[in-house]
């Protein structure tokens, strides 16, 4: 093995060859989940929770390319609204909303394809992000892992777990926040065996007797890039996606320090933070800020976004130097800055981030309660439920990998573990610095990749080193299969309130196993 080769190895590991079962596994799921996630997508045709902002905004947005204040309150608007009367808007007075455009124009994109008026339009985008998102968990597990059946393994996971499901039907912006957040993982993880294979190659064109003090530069990053433009999105979707920025920015930094002392850096911190860390401080966050800008672009010129004219109703006020249309929209985050601080109003539903990952308290998105000969109904009770609760055989595990992790990435030194733990800083870690506000638990679909992957890690460790003796390798994908099994149980029964079927209440107290829950 020449030298190239021999840092090539210690660089990027074991990389796996099956190509064909690398996409394959994962694209079978993805269609098993894709199709679970468009059966009967438009029922029921009724705004549900949140839709009843961003679907109507979606519409919005289309008609005028910013949010307008709707006609009434959404109790008067809705029902006229979901009848197929879409002209609900004030045609002259932009609405404050408190969150940027992006995830709205991904909505408008099915409202646009089927129509305004279409249930299945309202949720199309959504779910086509969801099933998506099932391939490219499939596809980054194996990276993570270099193994194509945990990489399967994770996609199937991901096509039946609960909360995933459920907000693929559903028209809100956690899960395309959750879709950017993962596509930037994902980009950051290409980018680690890109760059480390082009540090590979440049130490070795160096010669074996050369020394280096700090090693070469490595200022073109692709993939760096093609993350930033990921978080930029997932900002323009909910500000929360900048923790994810934050904990991402300092994941891939950490590796590339791990890079160069493996590749003999005798100042491999100096490297790793002045020429890598500084240069990715500096693109990446540049290239977010145009991104997140750009996604205001209708806003601009639009002429009646909210507070869109505030620079010029206030010539004295603001940060002077910056053009007034900045200053009105710099203006306009400080509202919805202030909106969201305040945000402490009591909710049936409002959760605290400690019980997320045991789901103590899931959402409910929906609930009717039909009387007999009303909607199939033929008992004296019936409920129509759609829950937001997560799959308990994969949070509960996921809550217990949390420790296994927190000790292979502290004492066993594996950067897989890290990785896995930046998906949870970004998403979860946050949440408990804001617990004075008004939050629920469906906001974890934002981190539901992670928990997938700490389950991959656990049950990877199950099926024991691929130099484990045959018996204990046999013994470790017994356990996996049953696991699966389990998951796929957990899945099947709860189906009926995922999809807001029609069961006599008693069935629907067998799901409620918590008083929290109901």
């Amino acid at each position: 093995m020449d030298r190239r080769e021999q840092l090539r190895t210690t660089l990027l590991g074991f990389r796996p060859t099956d190509v064909l079962w690398g996409w394959l596994g994962p694209l079978i799921f993805a269609v098993l989940g894709g199709f679970v996630r468009f059966w009967q997508l438009g029922r029921p045709h009724q705004l549900i929770f949140d839709e009843t902002y961003y679907v109507k905004q979606g519409v919005s947005m289309l008609d005028y390319g910013v949010e307008m204040k709707w006609k009434g309150d959404g109790e008067k608007v809705d029902p006229s609204f979901t009848s197929g009367t879409t002209g609900v808007f004030l045609p002259d007075q932009g609405d404050m909303v408190v969150h940027p455009p992006v995830g709205k124009w991904v909505i408008a994109f099915g409202e646009w394809i089927f129509g305004s008026t279409s249930s299945f339009g309202w949720r199309f985008s959504v779910a086509l992000l969801g099933t998506i998102s099932i391939l490219m968990i499939g596809r980054i597990a194996r990276r993570l892992f270099r193994s194509s059946w945990l990489g399967t393994i994770a996609a199937f996971l991901m096509a039946f777990e609960g909360h995933h499901f459920v907000q693929s039907r559903t028209g809100l912006l956690d899960i395309i926040l959750m879709f950017f957040a993962l596509a930037a993982f994902g980009a950051l993880l290409i980018d680690r065996d890109w760059s480390r294979k082009r540090l590979a190659d440049k130490v070795a064109a160096l010669g074996e007797g050369v020394r280096m003090r700090t090693g070469p530069w490595l200022l073109w990053r692709p993939w760096r890039l093609v993350a930033a433009v990921s978080l930029g999105l997932a900002c323009g979707t909910k500000w929360s996606g900048l923790y994810f920025f934050a904990a991402f920015g300092l994941m891939t930094v950490w590796w590339d320090l791990g890079a160069r002392r493996a590749v003999g850096a005798r100042h491999w911190a100096v490297a790793g933070i002045g020429k890598d860390g500084v240069w990715a401080g500096i693109s990446m966050t540049a290239v977010l800020l145009v991104t997140y800008l750009a996604s205001w672009v209708t806003w601009f010129t639009s002429e009646h976004g909210y507070n869109r004219d505030w620079a010029a109703a206030n010539p004295d006020q603001g940060v002077q130097w910056l053009p007034p249309a900045l200053r009105s929209l710099l203006d306009y985050h400080r509202q919805v800055l202030d909106f969201h601080d305040n945000l402490t109003s009591p909710h049936t539903y409002e959760s605290n981030p400690w019980s997320w990952m045991v789901q103590s308290r899931p959402t409910s998105f929906f609930y009717e309660s039909p009387a007999m000969g009303s909607e199939g109904c033929t008992v004296e009770k019936c409920s129509k439920a759609i829950t937001s609760l997560g799959s308990v055989s994969i949070w509960w595990l996921a809550t217990i990998a949390l420790f296994f992790l927190l000790y292979h990435w502290a004492l066993r030194r594996d950067w897989r573990a890290g990785a896995i733990l930046a998906g949870f800083v970004g998403g979860l870690l946050p949440w408990f610095f804001l617990q004075h506000r008004t939050i629920f638990t469906f906001y974890v679909i934002s981190f539901q990749p992670w928990v997938i992957l700490a389950v991959v890690f656990v049950l990877g460790l199950a099926m024991g080193p691929p130099g484990a003796s045959a018996r204990r390798r046999r013994i470790g994908h017994w356990v996996v299969g049953a696991y699966c099994l389990l998951v796929l149980a957990n899945f099947a029964f709860y189906w009926p309130v995922y999809t807001a079927q029609v069961i006599p209440y008693s069935h629907w107290q067998w799901r409620m196993w918590f008083p929290s829950w109901v």
